[in-house]
């Protein structure tokens, strides 16, 4: 046997070291991209992370290319029928109130106004399909489904949704997202060079998912409520159908939603509390806006 054990562990020694260096250097690169890229958030005041090389022109691109990709897949109704006429009322009612909510929000918070979505180019389709569903996409490209209208059942109850769907936009949610996508990416870029194997990863990201990644996904999900009721209550709609309305939307579900800690959004119990406690502020939003006879 002629290998030189010495060489050997000097060698493993020079690869242990190199590896350590990249997931050092990985873990360095991670924790500048978070403590450069946070942000406050006017409608919540929190820190958030959103990646500053993305702006409002990149993110409207990247809302109407997804959105082209589902109206292609899709059957939009005729924007001329009366449902489309409703649905694109509702919205309209709801984009006018934009501004006003926002800076009502950021000063309570004693914070400025960003309006990043001034630039928006609001757009909403009616699709055809049983889904009770519902989106806006960055840059303000939005789509109701025609299932949603019987569980919507009024104009308050779709506002209500609308607005939930207007203020994931408005929060730049997506944009979160994908700031955080790319941590989670870099997080696992390190775990590999430092030699975790693809089971204990796994392990790793399945414990990342219930721990962080769910309730992160949750939280997007009671601000949308709060915002988008505060919206809804803005432009003259009753928040107040905005129980009833996630009481049906559970019904529609057939209690078929998970656990709410494996899902990425509230049990409709949670989510119909937070919004019962959220009703003497929007009745006062809507008292603010309404009371000179506003649109009801």
């Amino acid at each position: 046997m002629n290998q030189d054990p010495m060489g050997n562990r000097q060698s493993r020694g020079r690869g242990g070291g190199l590896r350590l260096l990249v997931v050092g250097a990985l873990l360095l690169y991670g924790a500048y991209y978070y403590f450069s890229n946070r942000t406050v958030d006017p409608y919540t005041g929190e820190q958030v992370l959103i990646d500053k090389t993305l702006d409002a022109d990149q993110e409207s691109a990247l809302g109407l290319q997804a959105y082209r990709e589902i109206l292609s897949q899709e059957r939009p109704v005729d924007p001329n029928s009366e449902i489309a006429r409703q649905i694109s009322g509702i919205a309209t009612r709801l984009i006018d109130k934009v501004d006003e909510v926002e800076r009502d929000l950021a000063a309570e918070r004693g914070i400025e106004a960003r309006n990043f979505a001034a630039g928006f180019e609001w757009t909403v389709n009616v699709i055809q399909s049983d889904q009770a569903n519902a989106f806006a996409l960055p840059g303000g490209k939005m789509a109701v489904y025609t299932g949603l209208v019987p569980v919507a059942k009024n104009q308050d109850g779709m506002a209500a949704v609308m607005g939930h769907e207007i203020a994931h936009a408005l929060m730049r949610h997506g944009a979160q997202r994908m700031a955080r996508g790319k941590l989670e990416q870099i997080g696992q870029m390190a775990g590999a060079a430092g030699g975790m194997d693809a089971g204990t990863m796994q392990t790793v990201m399945s414990a990342y998912g219930v721990t962080s990644a769910l309730p992160y996904a949750r939280a997007h999900e009671t601000q949308a409520d709060e915002v988008g009721l505060m919206l809804a209550a803005a432009a003259c709609f009753d928040p107040r159908e905005a129980v009833p309305l996630w009481e049906r939307m559970a019904q529609a579900s057939g209690g078929q939603s998970p656990p709410e800690f494996a899902s990425t959004h509230p049990s409709p119990e949670t989510r119909i509390q937070h919004l019962q406690s959220l009703m003497p502020k929007a009745l006062a939003f809507r008292e603010k806006y309404c009371a000179a006879g506003g649109a009801s």
